[in-house]
């Protein structure tokens, strides 16, 4: 079977768009605070217009009360309001923190696939250990399949987000967190890193083209039959402070490479540099010992 052509499905990172279980569960989480937010917010913006106008100078009918000090029912109203609002928004948030457990497992059709994720400076790494195959800043995965992420960084550390699918989760050198996700449909999307590493953050970004399932084991074959290999050489060609554009596959020499990165076995990337003059001689300064 040919491989699927993928077109963008609205805008690439708008999370009011789910494509996924995950994604429209935080949407509902979102949309769910803001209305509780909304149900104080408004009354204020609505008591200070009122107030403004019944207490203008031109009212006679305003009463002025210079000597008036207390009230138990404003007092009430103004303390059991935010109160309110906090536990509700406390509950939101703490029941859409269980059920929404990045590594809780995610049900889906067909099998489930592994992927390995390395963030590097400053690109992605994705790792399929099971297909022995590799991909720099793009992600391919069947629709509807449980995807299954392991994550760590080969640098400093920072974070993986796909907004259309969801869960937000930190990558950190030297450990592995856990994320599973599901695409329902099929399309390109679009992933970003969102924790700051570096003069090349802005462009730290990657594509996710959700395939048929039928289509996946077609693009599996076509990227084994690329020339490149990922050993370790390679791969610490790759932790070297670059922007890739080319999105460049791989077949998996190692099939524990991760492994080897997670462990720190492959020692880490070199990291953000100072490269100013001036920034390199407050740091030299400033280090006393």
């Amino acid at each position: 079977m040919p491989l699927v052509a993928v077109q963008f499905s609205g805008s690439a990172m708008n999370i009011f768009d789910p494509q996924g279980p995950i994604a429209a569960a935080d949407a509902t989480i979102l949309i769910d605070s803001v209305a509780i937010m909304l149900a104080i917010v408004l009354p204020t913006i609505v008591a200070i217009l009122a107030f403004a106008f019944w207490f203008r100078e031109s009212n006679p009918r305003a009463m002025y009360r210079p000597d008036w000090a207390y009230s138990g029912r404003i007092e009430l109203v103004v303390w059991s309001i935010p109160a309110l609002t906090v536990i509700l928004l406390g509950g939101v948030a703490w029941i859409g923190s269980h059920q929404l457990d990045p590594a809780a497992e995610v049900q889906g059709t067909g099998s489930p696939v592994r992927i390995q994720v390395v963030s590097l400076d400053w690109k992605w790494l994705f790792i399929y250990p099971d297909q022995r195959i590799a991909t720099v800043n793009a992600l391919t995965v069947p629709v509807g399949a449980p995807l299954r992420f392991e994550l760590t960084s080969g640098s400093v550390m920072n974070v993986f987000f796909i907004p259309q699918l969801g869960s937000m989760i930190y990558t950190m050198n030297g450990m592995v967190t856990r994320l599973q996700l599901r695409a329902d449909n099929e399309g390109s999307y679009q992933g970003l890193s969102a924790h700051f590493s570096g003069d090349g953050f802005p462009e730290m970004m990657f594509d996710v083209h959700v395939i048929p399932q039928l289509a996946f084991p077609d693009w599996v074959a076509k990227t084994a039959r690329t020339d490149q290999v990922l050993n370790e050489d390679n791969y610490k060609k790759l932790t070297q402070q670059t922007i890739e554009r080319n999105k460049p596959t791989y077949r998996l020499s190692d099939p524990t490479l991760f492994q080897a990165i997670a462990t720190q076995r492959i020692p880490p990337g070199p990291g953000p540099q100072i490269t100013s003059e001036a920034a390199q001689s407050h740091v030299r300064g400033s280090d006393v010992r």
